[in-house]
């Protein structure tokens, strides 16, 4: 069998990104000069800088994994990862400068357009790396050769996968089971395997193993087979019925650890999606004060009794916050107890309904992300009675509860808010939860501005 000449282990695609990212950074670095001295040609006490850049980058992008394989995954996680670590490297050379004092080779202005246009070089690389890769794979270069040892439902899914995603550059040379997987060639049964890849070990680059958790003794015995086998090996367990959230693979005392469900909001993420909540919900409190003001004198005027509404609700690890919200019904309304659901039969006065209708009555939450109960973009938080009434009805609905509550959400811009179907909404929190990035909240707070406001469903 051939083989694709570019191989991920070898020294063709290292090569690649590491000449597109130092094209990226210089790229970057002349555009900015260009622009900011009208001549393409740095002073010399700049060439240092743009030096000491790449030294950063060649040292600190391996280390954040830059260069180890991206085949078969999420272009846009790659481009995150590129984007962090070009921020981490001009974070650090802003450092080594301030910290020796060498005010001589430091504009703000350089830095500041060169950060700029650095990402835009280093995305659009990046990203055409990835496209004429991907078509480069599904023409037929760049294969990986691949043997499947197993026979049921989840063998058969993965090689429709694969088979379906030509863009991966997997080939599915054959499997090994009692059965044959659809379009694929059955190589031999489990016995067979030891023999078949010790005489076909140069055309083989990988090795899946996709067998039901239950079959452990015969993964056992396989592995034992393949203990001198030098190809990549993969497990691809059979998880169906779980809801897997953020899973992963990691290592505790030694030991590897299939994490199933976890909170990608932990570590370095924890600190980054506070600071995101923090500086732009201080921000946007300034802006809007004198919004605030507007509505408090509007819900005053209209109704007696306090301006803000305080509600209790559950946000992450069931802790419980005191929400607040403009009142927008008259005071007592709930007197006789609350119902989930028909939003449009409760009792709101007529500038609460308007508040209501806008979603400007819940503008005071960013006093509750100021304060650390919530969070610009995550899952709206649910009062406690209702906490306890849906966690045994709705599959997944605790599971929201890993990250932040937040203002708005995934399920708030594509509608599923006020009294619609509970289900959709909990799969789009969840959603949310499994693919978290800086990221996906900005894309999600710049939907809300064009279409989270005003929705038919909110009452």
């Amino acid at each position: 069998m051939a083989k694709g000449f570019i191989k991920e282990d070898n020294f063709s695609v290292a090569t690649i990104h590491r000449l597109s990212d130092l094209l990226a950074i210089v790229l970057g670095f002349s555009i900015s000069i260009l622009l900011i001295n009208g001549d393409i040609w740095p002073q010399k006490s700049f060439i240092l800088t743009l030096f000491l850049s790449i030294a950063i980058a060649f040292w600190l992008y391996p280390y954040l994994g830059m260069y180890r394989t991206w085949r078969g995954e999420s272009k846009l996680k790659e481009i995150g990862l590129a984007t962090y670590c070009w921020t981490i490297n001009q974070l650090i050379l802003g450092a080594i400068y301030y910290i020796s004092d060498n005010s001589t080779n430091y504009d703000n202005t350089l830095f500041i357009y060169w950060y700029l246009l650095g990402v835009v070089a280093l995305v659009a690389i990046r990203f055409s790396n990835r496209v004429l890769l991907n078509k480069y794979r599904s023409r037929g270069g760049n294969q990986r050769h691949v043997v499947v040892i197993g026979d049921g439902n989840i063998a058969n899914r993965m090689v429709a996968k694969v088979y379906n995603s030509p863009w991966t550059g997997y080939r599915i040379v054959g499997s090994f089971g009692d059965e044959p997987l659809t379009d694929c060639n059955l190589l031999g049964d489990f016995n067979d395997i030891e023999n078949y890849i010790n005489e076909h070990c140069e055309e083989i680059d990988q090795i899946w193993i996709a067998l039901p958790l239950s079959d452990e003794l015969l993964v056992e015995q396989i592995l034992h087979g393949l203990r001198n086998a030098t190809q990549t090996i993969r497990y691809i367990p059979d998880m169906r019925g779980f809801r897997l959230i953020n899973h992963s693979v990691s290592d505790i005392a030694g030991m590897p650890v299939i994490n199933l469900s976890m909170s990608p909001i932990s570590g370095s993420n924890q600190l980054l999606k506070s600071l995101e909540d923090k500086f732009l919900s201080g921000i946007i409190l300034l802006m809007i004060s004198p919004i605030l003001i507007a509505l408090a004198i509007g819900v005053k005027l209209t109704s007696p009794g306090p301006v803000f509404y305080r509600q209790e609700r559950v946000s992450w690890n069931n802790k419980k916050f005191m929400m607040l919200k403009f009142r927008s019904m008259p005071q007592n309304s709930e007197k006789d107890g609350v119902q989930w659901g028909g939003a449009k039969n409760k009792t709101n006065t007529k500038f609460g309904q308007f508040i209501r209708k806008t979603s400007l009555d819940e503008l005071p939450q960013f006093i509750n992300v100021l304060k650390g109960d919530m969070s610009i973009v995550g899952p709206r938080p649910e009062r406690t009675v209702f906490v306890e009434q849906f966690k045994d009805e709705i599959p997944g609905y605790m599971q929201k509860h890993m990250v932040k509550a937040g203002i708005t959400g995934w399920a708030q811009i594509n509608g599923w808010r006020g009294d619609t179907d509970l289900q959709k909404r909990i799969d789009c929190d969840l959603y949310y939860i499994d693919n978290w990035s800086i990221w996906f909240d900005i894309k999600i707070i710049f939907l809300t501005i064009f279409k989270g406001f005003v929705n038919k469903n909110a009452y």
